[in-house]
């Protein structure tokens, strides 16, 4: 089961999308590997969050946030790493190009990234009162 917050009208429908590689389920190794991503990974995972893309979509959303070239030899193994820890699933879309979403295990890793900061924000906040 993928997550997504907004649906991709261009896209086809998810009976006519192929599977490339199914996620990793080993819940141990996803729990752990949360913790250990880059923040380009955390990003892609951000841009996945508003619904499925192709890559050069989420190449462009990136490139507005750095406000500079990402390159695809950054960008794909990042993806395809992603996929293999089970946060993003990735089909093919027409043979040629590749469709990528978040899954549950992706979303929950935002999630618990952005709860750990705001808490340490609030910890430190707190300090300096």
């Amino acid at each position: 089961m993928t997550h997504s917050n907004a649906t991709d009208k261009s896209a086809p429908p998810s009976s006519e999308r192929q599977s490339i590689e199914q996620p990793n389920t080993n819940q141990a190794t996803t729990t752990l590997a949360a913790h250990d991503l880059t923040a380009f990974q955390r990003h892609i995972l951000t841009v996945l969050d508003d619904g499925r893309q192709h890559g050069l979509g989420v190449k462009a959303d990136l490139e507005d946030l750095y406000g500079k070239e990402v390159n695809h030899g950054r960008l794909y193994p990042n993806l395809d790493e992603l996929v293999g820890l089970g946060f993003v699933d990735k089909s093919d879309l027409d043979g040629r190009t590749n469709e990528y979403e978040l899954t549950d295990a992706g979303h929950d890793a935002l999630v618990e990234q952005a709860e750990w900061e705001l808490q340490r924000v609030a910890i430190q906040n707190e300090g300096d009162a």
